[in-house]
């Protein structure tokens, strides 16, 4: 079943179109990864599937009632200020200490209830955010490059923890992310957009290039990406680029 549908997706900005035409859909338990350069809409597609942006044409179908878990890329949080793991669980709406300790166990941060939210390490910032995010026991959980700024390691160990969470619970997984050497495992389905969907299929047709494996195998942050997409795969869309092009992504 359809959790989400989306249908000929436009999105405009101040006369400047974000997403055009973009068709999706988001199926019970997959895990689809957006990939994608700067600038190419995918915070765009990731708030038109949560219902925070309207489209300007085509629709978003969502299934009655449908529960999200959003993890965002940041969350700032004063550090003076005294704010434990557990009680950052209860804001703005209390839980109980029950659904606050699965939520924790789930997420892979059990022991850090009485820890200071501004004493944990990115990994564990994460993870307490992943928490909130399955308090509300997801259908579907969204995460925005929700490892920017970890390590290789950790971003690797975090997503190993999604794919426990998709098996545990059930929930489909839409995740925004750059770093394809540690997705590409846990993923069903990447979905590459450049405004519009370029390119989507199964990971191993998507990492079929060798220069695609190359560049995502090093992975170094901020360096400037020359990826292929081989285009031997099926899809419904037009991808308006040639077989074989290069793309230049920006991390």
């Amino acid at each position: 079943m359809s959790l989400v549908s989306l249908n000929g997706l436009t999105v405009t900005y101040g006369g400047n179109t974000v997403l055009s035409g973009v068709s999706l859909k988001i199926q019970e338990g997959e895990i689809v990864t957006v990939v994608g350069p700067n600038g190419s809409g995918k915070s765009t597609l990731l708030r038109s599937v949560i219902g925070a942006l309207k489209p300007s044409g085509g629709s978003v179908t969502r299934t009655p009632h449908l529960r999200i878990g959003y993890v965002p890329q940041k969350l700032h949080i004063d550090p003076t200020l005294p704010l434990t793991v557990r009680r950052f669980l209860s804001l703005p709406v209390r839980v109980s200490d029950t659904r606050a300790s699965e939520a924790l166990e789930q997420a892979g941060a059990g022991n850090l209830a009485a820890r200071q939210m501004s004493g944990l390490s990115g990994g564990q910032f994460q993870r307490v955010l992943l928490a909130r995010a399955l308090l509300s026991n997801p259908q579907l959980l969204i995460l925005d490059e929700a490892t920017q700024g970890l390590d290789q390691p950790g971003s690797a160990a975090f997503y190993q923890q999604i794919e426990k969470v998709r098996q545990e619970i059930g929930c489909a997984v839409l995740m925004v992310s750059h770093e394809l050497h540690v997705v590409m495992a846990a993923s069903d389905r990447v979905v590459c957009l450049n405004g519009h969907i370029c390119c989507e299929g199964a990971p191993e047709h998507v990492a079929s290039a060798p220069e695609y494996r190359a560049l995502f195998g090093t992975g170094t942050q901020g360096a400037l990406a020359l990826y292929r997409h081989e285009h031997n795969h099926s899809h419904d869309h037009d991808c308006g680029h040639d077989h074989g092009r290069q793309h230049e992504a920006a991390e």
